[in-house]
């Protein structure tokens, strides 16, 4: 069942990209256990400026088929879709604790800049997922400011 909140909840174009994600997870985990030191014998493993610009490939390729927005987009909509957005908090969150690490540690720079982008992915992948199903569920600013209170009794 925890594989069924990965790749198999999304259809279309994200099982491949989320597969490839899931394997530069594990080299940003590589990356990260061995920080960059001088006089090591073998060299750690290092994420490369080219899966930063995968990332970014993915972005702009995918959001180019997506209508534009006029508002936030607001978690949820298709099953998928909310999944998504919930890795995404995950990344963001991943993100600010190697940033707050980065000055403690030294950081391969690309690092944070893949973390920061997969964020952004992963929210286009979600607008991607709700396409195919029920939408965007979008923000509507003060639509509930003046709704009656429903009485206790």
């Amino acid at each position: 069942m925890p594989y069924r909140l990965g790749r198999a909840s999304c259809g279309g174009v994200a099982p491949p990209i989320l597969a490839r994600i899931q394997n530069d997870l594990f080299d940003i985990g590589a990356d990260l256990c061995r920080p960059e030191r001088s006089g090591l014998k073998a060299e750690p493993l290092r994420l490369q400026e080219a899966q930063v610009a995968w990332i970014e490939a993915m972005i702009d390729e995918h959001n180019a088929a997506l209508r534009p927005l006029t508002s936030f987009v607001l978690p949820g909509g298709s099953e998928a879709s909310a999944l998504l957005h919930i890795a995404r908090t995950v990344a963001r969150r991943a993100e600010r604790e190697i940033t707050e690490l980065a000055f403690q540690e030294p950081i391969t720079p690309a690092l944070i800049r893949y973390m920061n982008r997969l964020s952004d992915l992963l929210f286009v992948l979600a607008r991607v997922e709700n396409e195919a199903a029920a939408g965007d569920v979008l923000w509507h600013p003060g639509a509930n400011r003046d709704a009656a209170i429903p009485s206790s009794g």
